[in-house]
């Protein structure tokens, strides 16, 4: 099959034409915008899949214009394509890290998540001279996610393909692989769609050759069939998969969720934390008077989200006795979520089990604080570029155990505001025993942005992997319900006092996911590594032999 100048044919990997860079007087250099647009064009379609626009369809176009803008390129060219893919999609997407402390901030971590993504174009344009190269480059997106939610502060996984996918058929392959897998997928059908558009493409150049068009369209076709074939996979593994019943599938509990709001939004949105706190109790003793009058079931646990007490309740016997009287009123245990003084000049971001009758029991701590967020390393070397670092006063400690509590007869799993993006934490939860997951979270320092959105899609995705409801508390919105096939049962509006009361059953199954835990990511990461170092050791050994 006859390929375009400077350019390996489809499949082959033996003596493959050399890769063509992108330099100055060069004839290929004419090329340069076009690489270039497209690749931007790639990182906005790709922005675009996420919540907020939600045409997730457009998540596998993305990776397919990054698989044609590097096809064929230099190492070099490839970093500079996945930079600009990267920054014309992380740019967008986190545009709600500065709407309160400026652009800086908010530029410097795009830059970085986009520089994750120049090493992913570099390493995609060194083996799409493989055969087989769509299967390798989706394995390297899954390999760069998991470099990216794991070095330097312990990663910032945010804007992983699969977390596009809240809806259509390849969301169901997380009860089998997780996030990494769905990434997978995604990356995948990109890449087998960029592999077809370049088989049409040779088909329709060999219409005048003799004996080409056939063999041409005949590949292209079976491309296209291939492209078709991962969301059909989709389709066929939710047969055997939970539905949207929220009561189905072991002993039911009455769940209550409370979103008191907030007097103001932005990063002072606690300097008036007795009104926050008051928000939560009155929407609490307003549930509790439609329970008496017969309106409502009477809860067996309430939950309140992140922050709805930034009172330490254990030093300040107002706020304590303001949890009180709503726990008593409820008649039943309520989930605080609030700052406690300690250990020493720290606090901690604790979840606080409070008894209508015996007061504050057992407790998680947040085991993975926000860095720059709710603490500060190195807080004399980042202060040089921002003295927003010293609006975080006191720093937050790192708590050491599961969050698996007992709250009212139900076995909950609680996660603390990004907890919920880290693959490892959540699997902690569900493989402790938990029949319910729930997520407190506040976002009111984020105001009308799309960051509530973003993350309760995360919320989604979680309970199809791990096949529990996922219950989300949110001091100003979103506080949601999600069943375990990723619908959405409730959902609250932002900045608008909610709450919700829904049967939720306790399950006990365990998906494919929650088995193999990080095995999937694991293997498609030595799969892309491989195949980067297969795509690569033929030039080493020529410039060893060459010395």
């Amino acid at each position: 099959m006859p390929a375009g100048p400077g350019e390996p044919a489809v499949g082959t990997l033996a003596r493959p034409a050399p890769p063509v860079d992108d330099v100055p007087g060069h004839r290929g250099s004419l090329r340069v915008p076009w690489r270039t647009l497209l690749a931007a064009l790639g990182g906005v379609l790709l922005f675009l899949a996420f919540p907020g626009y939600d045409l997730i369809g457009l998540a596998v176009v993305a990776p397919a214009a990054l698989a044609l803008t590097v096809r064929g390129r230099r190492a070099r060219s490839g970093l500079w394509l996945g930079l600009v893919f990267g920054l014309a999609f992380f740019v967008p997407l986190l545009s709600w890290t500065g709407i309160y402390v400026g652009a800086f901030p908010w530029l410097a971590l795009a830059v970085w998540e986009a520089l994750h993504l120049a090493l992913l174009g570099s390493a995609l344009a060194v083996t799409s001279r493989l055969r087989l190269w769509p299967v390798w480059g989706a394995a390297l997106w899954v390999a760069d996610e998991a470099l990216r939610g794991r070095f330097v502060l312990d990663g910032f996984p945010w804007g992983r393909l699969g977390f596009s996918q809240t809806e259509g058929p390849l969301l169901a392959l997380a009860a089998y692989g997780g996030v990494p897998l769905v990434s997978f997928a995604v990356a995948l059908t990109g890449g087998l769609l960029a592999a077809a558009v370049l088989a049409l493409v040779r088909a329709w150049r060999a219409a005048d050759v003799p004996g080409e068009r056939g063999p041409a369209i005949r590949v292209a076709a079976l491309l296209v069939v291939a492209v078709l074939a991962v969301p059909l996979t989709g389709l066929l593994a939710w047969q055997p998969l939970p539905g949207s019943s929220l009561t189905a599938g072991g002993p039911a509990a009455t769940v209550a969720v409370i979103q008191g709001d907030v007097p103001r939004a932005g990063l002072d949105f606690n300097a008036q934390r007795r009104a926050v706190l008051d928000n939560h109790v009155q929407r609490t003793l307003e549930l509790a008077a439609r329970v008496e009058a017969g309106e409502e079931p009477r809860p067996d646990v309430v939950i309140w989200p992140e922050n709805s007490s930034d009172i330490d309740p254990y030093t300040n016997a107002d706020a304590a006795r303001q949890i009180d009287r709503a726990a008593t009123a409820i008649g039943a245990p309520v989930l605080v979520g609030a700052v406690v003084d300690g250990p020493g000049e720290n606090v901690s971001n604790t979840a606080i089990v409070w008894d209508p009758v015996d007061g504050p029991g057992d407790t998680y701590v947040k085991r993975h604080p926000v860095p720059l967020a709710e603490y500060v390393p190195a807080r004399d070397f980042f202060r040089f570029f921002s003295d927003k670092v010293d609006l975080v006063r006191r720093d937050f400690v790192k708590g050491d155990e599961i969050g698996v509590l007992d709250i009212g007869g139900v076995r909950l799993g609680d996660l603390i505001c990004f907890e919920v993006v880290y693959d490892g934490l959540v699997h902690d939860v569900v493989d402790e025993g938990a029949g319910i997951v729930v997520v407190q979270t506040n976002n009111a320092t984020f105001g009308h942005t799309d960051e509530s959105a973003q993350q309760l899609a995360m919320s989604r995705l979680r309970a199809v992997e791990f096949g529990r409801t996922v219950v989300v508390a949110a001091t100003s919105g979103i506080s949601a319900i999600v069943a375990p096939d990723g619908t959405i049962a409730e959902s609250s509006e932002l900045f608008t006092p909610d709450v919700f009361v829904e049967e939720i059953a306790q399950r006990e199954t365990s998906t494919v996911a929650l088995r193999l835990g990080a095995a999937p990511e694991w293997v498609l990461t030595a799969v892309g590594a491989g195949a980067l170092l297969a795509a690569v050791w033929p030039g080493l050994r020529r410039r060893r032999a060459s010395r």
